[in-house]
């Protein structure tokens, strides 16, 4: 058993680069991040308008 464990430990080290998942999660973050702060910048202007326009 311990004989197939490491010729597939080494196949998933290869194959999969943490570094590849690391630098996609903190992507699809920042772009979550950016919609985020433009959505809020977006409520407040529309709440401001609405303020202003009473």
């Amino acid at each position: 058993m311990k004989k197939l464990s490491i010729p597939v430990l080494f196949l998933l080290v290869a194959t999969l680069s943490s570094c590849d998942a690391i630098v996609g999660i903190f992507k699809a973050g920042a772009i979550t991040g950016v919609i985020a702060v433009v959505v809020v910048i977006i409520l407040i202007l529309w709440l401001l308008s609405k303020f202003r326009s009473r």
